[in-house]
């Protein structure tokens, strides 16, 4: 088997190489989460690169998702999708928090400029990278029975326990358009690295049609609702309730390399020897809705309506709202 994948060894290994003992997990909000698990998001965007290669679980954090922010990364996937001819996307029918989804098997990480230029794989997965560093997944599997439990920041080692459990309960996903990323070095399975594609940017250049711009501008309004004060409020109200409870919850650490919360300046690390302690039928916690997730709901709801308008306008229709 390539590089691990459904039915591989559950072990993976820092970007440098070396194994750890540990199952890294990382939490990530909805609907982002359940998309990457089922199969339609292939890319992980993040501030900072991917500090492992292998298998990756994922967890849904507790804020519940918008509505209009589920129905703004809907568009965006059915519009650069389409790019390469799919038509029809199975979305999921819930986006539930506060659970374990499943696992991805990250497989290396590119800067976005060197994902956009990529000619060797789809269309789409190129309109995927949309920020600095971009984890690259495959082999997604869910949760039959999502566990229920709580996240902590950056990419953390999952309690054993909880471990033990969801092997057992996975079962493969088959996305709308599986992607397996060719290795620069076949020989050498952590090649796919910043810095590790040569390109042309003046001839790989992505064309986007307006709707595709326009599903672009929703998806990266969607993901500006999560700021900086918002993510420390909810760190910070688990970090009490750990306390309260005498369930510390140390930093996490993946083998000395630095790792960083999504808009977080805060570094992190994990460790290989040590699961955290976690309360899982501890209720459920929600972050405050701030003055930047209003802001950025707005923003969202007029993307949805100028791409609503272009997509009419595309087809032959009326644009919404006209007479």
């Amino acid at each position: 088997m390539r590089r691990g994948g459904f039915g591989a060894a559950p072990h993976s290994s820092s970007t440098d190489g070396r194994p750890y003992h540990g199952n890294p997990c990382l939490t990530m909000h909805q609907p982002w989460a359940s998309l990457l698990v089922h199969g339609i998001k292939r890319v992980e965007g993040r501030s900072w690169p991917s500090p492992i290669t292998g298998r990756l679980w994922i967890h849904a954090a507790s804020k519940v998702p918008d509505p209009d922010t589920i129905k703004a990364m809907e568009d965006f996937y059915r519009e650069i999708y389409a790019a390469d001819g799919i038509t029809h996307i199975n979305f999921p029918q819930h986006y539930p928090v506060s659970r374990l989804l499943g696992c991805v098997e990250v497989v290396g990480c590119l800067r976005s400029q060197e994902l956009v230029c990529w000619e060797h794989v789809p269309q789409s997965v190129r309109l995927e990278g949309l920020t600095e560093f971009c984890w690259l997944c495959e082999n997604p599997q869910k949760l039959v029975v999502p566990f229920e439990m709580r996240g902590y920041q950056g990419v953390y080692n999952l309690e054993r326990r909880i471990y033990d459990g969801a092997v057992r309960g996975l079962t493969p996903v088959q996305g709308p358009l599986p992607v397996k990323f060719p290795l620069p070095d076949p020989r050498d399975r952590f090649s796919l690295r910043p810095g590790s594609l040569t390109f042309d940017a003046s001839k790989s250049a992505l064309q986007k049609s307006p709707t595709i711009t326009a599903a672009i501008a929703g998806a990266r309004a969607a993901a500006t609702q999560f700021s900086k004060k918002d993510q420390n409020a909810a760190i910070s109200s688990e970090t009490r309730a750990d306390s309260n409870s005498g369930n510390g919850n140390p930093s996490s650490v993946v083998q000395g390399t630095p790792a960083y919360l999504q808009n977080q300046n805060q570094p992190s690390t994990f460790r290989s020897t040590a699961a955290y302690s976690q309360n899982p039928d501890a209720e459920p916690r929600r972050s405050p809705r701030s003055l930047d997730y209003e802001a950025s709901n707005r923003l969202v709801t007029v993307a949805l309506r100028e791409l609503k308008q272009l997509s009419a306008s595309e087809r032959g229709g009326q644009p919404v709202g006209r007479s």
